[in-house]
């Protein structure tokens, strides 16, 4: 689920994948692939999310875990990073809304 994490950690900053990339200094079809899960992205690149972002890249990871294995946390943990992604899902959405018009 790493690769949805990156996604919705673009989509909250309200990045499009082009800009990422010129941000990361990656192309876009890497972003794209990536987001995918087509390809994992190395730790090189997590590491430059983490500095475009000012995140720990730990904190990427994490949020990567609870994405994908939230039964293994606490429940409180589990609860908050559930309605977290509820409301990057619901920006994602309102996002692609925007882009449509």
């Amino acid at each position: 689920m790493l690769n949805e994490a990156l996604r919705l950690i673009r989509v909250f900053h309200d990045l499009n994948q082009k800009d990422l990339a010129d941000k990361l200094g990656i192309s876009n079809s890497y972003i794209s692939e990536i987001e995918s899960g087509k390809k994992t992205p190395t730790l090189e690149v997590i590491e430059k999310y983490a500095t475009v972002f000012n995140m720990p890249s730990s904190s990427i990871l994490f949020f990567s875990e609870n994405l994908n294995n939230g039964e293994n946390f606490e429940k409180t943990r589990k609860h908050i990073s559930n309605k977290v992604i509820k409301i990057l899902d619901w920006i994602s959405d309102k996002s692609v809304t925007q882009d449509a018009i």
